[in-house]
This record gives structure tokens, sequence and C-alpha cells, in this order.
């Protein structure tokens, strides 16, 4: 057998210290002394899966092997069951084969011919129930492919050529290597992280409140985030935790020096931020990423994932929208919530002072809202987004939401994309049917992702009639169903598949996609500047993400 031809075998076997009295000079591993020579018989030699013409697939030696040696067997075993007996065993002068069929393949162990048979075939049981727990077809490909999954595992069956008292589920939970110590660190971790997120925002609500009080003595205070103040990091951050203003993550820039503006107290207001900023600093420090609490993480590591290259121009705009989505699995929308963003982000300060021309054109009665530094008057008579003291100017190098609308609705006509799960019980498990449409025409969903859970412990499912692809996770017990692309060309799709378990054991099934065109149908169409009305050039990134998407 060439190298090419054999994918996986594991030469490095675990060393039997009844090996020790063996004779290595000149002769093959394999050649054992006598039996009254060991303290006790020695059970399994080795475990295979094989083609039916001897070709070795997977092998674990649990004695000292030499690689030509574990070939040399397995190639004559095929030759042996020539003899036109029925029977799950053979033997030569020196060892015994006990094998299973599997479609196209052997399992096949082999063992000292004075083994017990009879715990040779429970342990062959065994062996064959592990393959289907990590492979979801019994052919080559797919046994080369995950080689060592079933090396590890067959490791757990058996130990110094003995098999230990073990049963499926304790080797998958073995072989997942769960870590009681483990949960209890992250349960840890995320309470103090939780901790510093409270701490945060009280710190932050001091300086609110901070401001506010100056504006009530006359004073001034600092406004949008820091526009032109030097108070930009406290300010934006107090407005990020309020909901006031939104800043998304954006790459660490050397800071631009301040800007000093208004009363020396108003200053002394901005230098109190420096220590939520500092703060803030801290917390970065300590792996803590610091976002809006409308935009969770997942969607923004989701959007750097997704997001293609675009050349940015020196006016830029961001347009993103998070969907949170729950039905019940016998229909009815039981909630549906929808957040949308437009950020603006300006690279050159001599495009501060222009206006955003939105075009809105959805119909599903959105709540819009602007920032409150935004002319609300302008943008209710002509959409037109713009300051309300027209002299001054957006700040530049930060990414600033400027307008945020949001959709609650129980309609289930407002559903983007329905998912029916259809599981019904066989005499052998359960027979599920599901299939998706996309109900809004105007949508392109990329990289769909639609996961059901398995129930644990019954192998992979059977798959009969599918659009797009699958992936089994025998881990975590879940069959994910992929679809590139789902638009008005192929807004519909269906997947039967069969398993053993019960119909509850199906839901929730959970939907994931992203989006280069919004839902709510708001754009931004023309940017000009305050003075002459000229055209400025912009470019836009339109994201729709989703949160939570579940069939419960």
């Amino acid at each position: 057998m060439t190298e090419c031809n054999l994918v996986a075998i594991l030469i490095s076997s675990i060393e039997n210290p009844l090996d020790k009295n063996l004779d290595n000079g000149g002769n093959s591993c394999l050649d054992f002394k006598p039996l009254n020579s060991f303290s006790q018989p020695q059970v399994l030699l080795a475990a295979a899966v094989c083609t039916k013409a001897g070709k070795a697939i997977v092998s674990r030696q649990f004695v000292e092997m030499t690689r030509t040696r574990i070939e040399g067997l397995l190639a004559a075993f095929p030759k042996l069951m020539n003899t036109g007996k029925q029977h799950t065993f053979v033997e030569t002068e020196s060892v015994r084969y006990v094998y299973q069929p599997m479609e196209k393949l052997y399992m096949v162990l082999i063992t000292t011919k004075n083994s017990n048979i009879l715990e040779d075939l429970e342990t062959l049981r065994l062996f064959s129930r592990v393959i289907p727990e990590y492979c979801r077809a019994l052919e080559e490909n797919e046994i080369s492919e995950h080689c060592f999954d079933l090396i590890f595992a067959f490791d757990e069956i058996v130990a110094l050529g003995y098999r230990e008292n073990v049963n499926l589920a304790q080797i998958r939970t073995f072989t997942e290597m769960d870590s009681h110590e483990e949960k209890v660190f992250r349960a840890v971790r995320e309470t103090q992280e939780r901790e510093a997120k409270a701490e945060m925002r009280r710190k932050a609500k001091e300086l609110q409140q901070a401001r506010r009080d100056a504006e009530r003595q006359g004073k001034k205070a600092p406004g949008f985030g820091g526009f032109g103040s030097s108070a930009v990091s406290g300010g934006s951050t107090a407005a990020m935790i309020t909901e006031t203003i939104i800043e998304t993550d954006k790459p660490k820039v050397a800071p631009a020096p301040a800007r000093p503006s208004g009363p020396s107290k108003a200053l002394k207001l901005g230098a109190k931020g420096k220590e939520v900023d500092n703060f803030v600093d801290k917390l970065k420090s300590e792996g803590e990423t610091i976002m809006s609490s409308s935009m969770g993480k997942r969607t923004s590591e989701a959007t750097k994932m997704h997001a293609p290259p675009i050349n940015m121009e020196s006016v830029h705009m961001k347009i993103e929208e998070k969907i949170t989505l729950t039905c019940g699995r016998d229909g009815g929308l039981q909630n549906m919530e929808l957040h949308g963003m437009i950020m603006l982000r300006i690279s050159d300060d001599k495009y501060g002072r222009i206006r955003l021309h939105v075009e809105n054109e959805d119909k599903k009665g959105v709540q819009l809202q602007t920032h409150p530094n935004v002319d609300k008057k302008l943008f209710t008579a002509e959409s037109l987004i713009g300051l309300k003291n027209p002299e001054k100017s957006f700040p530049v190098n930060s990414d600033v939401g400027v307008l945020k609308w949001r959709l609650q609705t129980t309609e289930e006509s407002f559903i983007p994309l329905t998912i029916n799960c259809w599981p019904s019980e066989s005499g052998n498990g359960c027979d599920v049917n599901i299939e998706y449409e996309l109900q809004e025409d105007n949508l392109e969903l990329n990289d769909v992702v639609i996961t059901i859970p398995l129930p644990s412990g019954v192998g992979a499912p059977v798959i009969g009639e599918i659009d797009g692809e699958y992936r089994h996770d025998s881990r975590r017990n879940t069959l994910e169903w992929c679809l590139p692309v789902i638009d008005a060309k192929n807004k519909s799709g269906s997947l039967e598949f069969s398993i053993a378990g019960q119909p509850n054991d199906f839901f929730p099934v959970q939907v994931s996609f992203v989006s280069k065109k919004n839902y709510c149908n708001i754009q931004v169409t023309k940017v000009t500047q305050v003075d002459g009305n000229s055209p400025v050039r912009f470019s836009t990134e339109t994201t729709f993400l989703v949160d939570k998407y579940e069939i419960l």
C-alpha cells in the first residue's frame, strides 16, 4: 500500500508493559512469545476501518506494531473470507479477525486467538456504533475526513489492549472534554463583566446629570458627543450608554488634539468626563468590548465578517438594521422588533457642514427619531438631516448616529423569511419536513443558515431531499441547512430528513443571515453642503443582520 493510498494510520501506538518480554531481534512486533510468558492474555491488537479490498482507511494499534505489519494483516483479511462460511470472525495461525460489514466498508478488530470471542463481539458492536456519531455517511471520504475524531473515540473504548467499561454517551462526553471548572470560570467572568457594565452606566449617569446641572445654571456644556469641544470622549461615552447617540466599533487611531472652546467651567466638566473615559479604557484593557446597548457584540462581529470591502469617500454612511423575531411552531408571530440606524463618518473637515437628503419609502409604519442636535423641523418638512446650528460642523473621524428607527409588530405579513417545520412520528422515529419562503421580494439574503436541533445519541440523520447543502454537528447535536443566497429567484425551498426522536426534539429552529439591502427602505440619496447647496461625493454601506430569529 503506497503513502497516498493510506489516508490515516496512527503508528505511534500505546506501549503495553506486557510486551517487554517480546523478542524484537529481527522479528516482527507481532511475533509474540508463547502464552505462558504473559501474566494475562492480550486481547485487542488493533481496530481498523478498511475497504472490502483490504485498503486501510483509519487504524489504531494498541500494541507496538509496525506500519508494514498492520498493512499486511489488513491486506490478507479479505482473502480469508473466501471460504464460503458465514461468520463474523476468521482466524490465522497468529491472530483472529472480528469484523462487521458497513455498506462498502468493514469494521475490523484484530485480536489474539486466546481472547474471549463474546467480549470481542460486544466491543465490535460499540466500535460500529461510534462511527455514525462522527460520520454522516459510511463512505471512504467521510471516514478520512473524521479520522482523528474516530481515533480519539477508539482510545476511549480500549486502553492497553483491554476494553474500558464505557458506553456511547460517556465516550461522547470524554471526547468533548466538557469541564465543570471552565463553566464556573465563565460564570464568574460574566458576573464581573455585568458588574463592570453597571458601574460604567452609573458613572455615565453621573456625568449626564452634571451636564444637565451645568445647562440649568447657564453654563456651556459639551454637546452632541463633543462637537468641537474637549469633552469628546466623556460626552460620547455617556451618550452611548443612554442611547442619545450610538457609536459603533472602529479601529484605534491616534487621538487628534482637542480644540478647546467655551468657558473654563465647561472645560472642567469635560475634565470630569475623563474619569468615565479612563474607566472605559480600563474595561477595554481587561478584554471588554464597549458598544451601544442596542447593538450586540455578535451583530458587530457579523458586520465586520460579512461586510464587503468598499471604497470609502470623505463622507461615508453606514445604514445598519438588526432584527429580533420569535414565531410559534404552529404559526403566528409572537414578536418582531427591528432597529435601524444611519451613522455618518466624515474624514475631511472641509465637509463638516453638510446636509443629508433622506428618502423614506417605508410603508410599514416605522418610528423615526433624529439626534437632539439635528434640526427636527428641517427633517420633518424636507427629509434633510442637518445641525440645528448650521454654523457648526459634524465631528471628524468618528462614527456618529444621526437617525435611528424602530419597528415592532405582531403582523405575520411583515415576517421577511417564514420557516415551517413539520416533524411527524413514524415507526423508526421521526420524518421531518422543513421549508422556507421569502416574503419580502426586494430582499436578498446571503449566507443563510437554518439550524435544527437533533436528539442526542441517535447518530446522523438520513437526508432525503434538500435544496442547498447541510452540515451535521455531532458534538452540538444540530443539523445546519446552508443556503448561499435567498432572493426573488430562489424564494422557497425544502429539506426532508429522518432520524430517531420525538417532535419536540427539533425545536427551537434558529435562523441567521446577512443582507446588503435594508428592510425598511430608508436610504440617503444625496449629500449637499450647507453653503451653496453644492453636491458632495459620498459612499454608503448597508447591512441587515439577525440578532435573534427563532421558531419555538
